[in-house]
């Protein structure tokens, strides 16, 4: 069971996993509200019910194409007889339905497509249903940013290893020490500093000496997007065989041009030209 996560619903423990990429909630900790000890006993239950019968065909005619329809018609010919008794894994087994599943081992129990275990979770409880809706979307949103998160740090990576290889490429002699090669990427960093701060790494350092970190970390977001295109346009401009100085000069410009489009205004520096 992939990325299994877990969320408070008026004090219970409600588990979701991510399955063929859908959001799954499980329907055996929603059922225990109702009761503790036997979960399986009331989804059984709720699946006894014509309502749920309708529901539950509906959302596989919508979303499995493989979904039998004929044992499904069966099925609903039969519900709501006193004789009538339906099981998740019967109900899988036989109509060949997707959206509940059965699993075993740790996080075992019966689980169902969010749409279906929001159904489920009206018929136990309106109130639990609506807070369990709230958890969900707190959940998905903590996902989201840390998703935008996870872009953010990998393009910064990506750009760095452009960066960094077409200053290797170009600017680095192979004789260098490797002290010598660290000066020439420190160097390359503080063009991109110039650019967009109007100092060094240095510069910062002198004049912040109760900091720690550097004159990066304490960019805001509009900057550090700036920053990772700098970093790009300054590899095409090495691979194009500019000098320093031109690139730092075009590099500002960029910067200012960019920053005015992320704020009301630039709050970039623009560099005299010597």
């Amino acid at each position: 069971m992939s990325k299994t996560r877990k969320i408070e619903v008026l004090d219970r423990s409600v588990t979701l996993y991510q399955h063929q990429r859908e959001d799954f909630i499980s329907l055996t900790d929603i059922a225990r509200y109702r009761d503790a000890e036997r979960g399986d006993y009331i989804i059984q239950n709720w699946m006894r019910t014509r309502n749920t019968i309708e529901f539950l065909g509906i959302w596989e005619q919508l979303n499995n194409p493989g979904f039998n329809s004929i044992e499904f018609d069966g099925i609903r010919d039969q519900a709501g007889l006193n004789s009538f008794s339906l099981t998740p894994k019967r109900w899988i087994a036989k109509t060949g339905a997707v959206g509940i599943v059965s699993k075993t081992g740790r996080y075992g129990g019966t689980y169902a497509h969010k749409d279906i275990a929001f159904e489920f979770a009206s018929w136990i409880s309106v109130e639990f249903k609506l807070y369990l809706i709230k958890e969900f979307q707190r959940l998905k949103d903590v996902e989201q940013a840390e998703l935008g998160w996870d872009i953010k740090r990998n393009l910064a990576k990506i750009n760095y290893r452009i960066h960094t290889d077409a200053i290797k490429a170009n600017l680095i002699p192979p004789e260098l020490t490797k002290k010598q090669v660290g000066l020439v990427y420190a160097s390359e960093a503080d063009v991109l500093n110039m650019a967009l701060f109007g100092k060094t790494a240095k510069d910062w350092r002198a004049a912040n000496p109760g900091k720690k970190g550097n004159i990066r970390d304490e960019a805001n977001a509009a900057q550090l997007v700036c920053l990772v295109n700098l970093e790009n346009l300054n590899a095409l401009f090495i691979n194009e065989g500019l000098k320093q100085p031109e690139r730092l000069a075009k590099l500002n410009r960029i910067a200012i041009g960019q920053m005015e489009l992320l704020t009301d205004e630039s709050g970039v520096k623009r560099l005299e030209r010597k």
